[in-house]
């Protein structure tokens, strides 16, 4: 009996371990495939953030706005913004985790109820191959829905960004996505506000 009853016992407990398993490499597959905007940490995110390799580049370059609800009034709390860009020479450093291919440079931030973020990142490059645009790449994630794209960040002093280009753009929305930079205390600032969605 008393043998029967351990056999039972280690029965159960093998039976706990598999579900557990199952259920991490099936974590393992959502990661991978999964949008990157939600490769953090929700601890960790502030209305602050800086991307990789930040203090090494020369054009440093610090992004700050306000995100507000479609009204274009009311600040927007609690919506987190992904941002990922290639390098100074508009290459994109990919690396791996889990299998999972990734951009390097990339960060997030999330919005307090002042609707405010900022981040410190550096002027990327054009890829002139293949006649790339100077740009950071924006997702946005309100609560309760489903990430999405906005239009990317561009600059002002870009020698692709032609004036049929920028008349596009200015037609396009009244809040411009075009960056233009200052020099301020040693570094470059920019603005950029965003009207979420309706």
């Amino acid at each position: 009996m008393r043998r029967l009853t351990s056999l039972l016992c280690i029965f159960f407990c093998l039976s706990a371990i598999k579900p557990a398993y199952t259920q991490d490499i099936s974590d393992l597959s959502d990661y991978q495939e999964r949008h990157p905007i939600y490769d953090y940490n929700d601890l960790q995110l502030k209305n602050t953030d800086t991307i990789p390799d930040f203090n090494s580049k020369d054009d440093k370059l610090k992004v700050t706005g306000t995100i507000y609800l479609s009204d274009g009034v009311t600040p927007a709390k609690d919506v987190i913004l992904f941002i990922e860009q290639p390098d100074e020479n508009g290459n994109f450093d990919l690396r791996e985790d889990n299998e999972k291919r990734y951009v390097h440079h990339r960060a997030w931030v999330k919005t307090d109820g002042d609707g405010k973020y900022t981040f410190y990142t550096f002027v990327p490059g054009n890829d002139r191959r293949y006649n790339q645009l100077q740009q950071i790449f924006p997702v946005i994630k309100e609560p309760s829905k489903t990430e999405y794209e906005i239009d990317t960040f561009l600059f002002e002093d870009d020698p692709l960004l032609s004036k049929r280009c920028r008349k596009k753009i200015t037609k396009k929305s009244h809040l411009s996505r075009i960056l233009n930079p200052k020099k301020e205390d040693g570094i470059l600032v920019a603005e950029r506000n965003i009207i979420l969605n309706p």
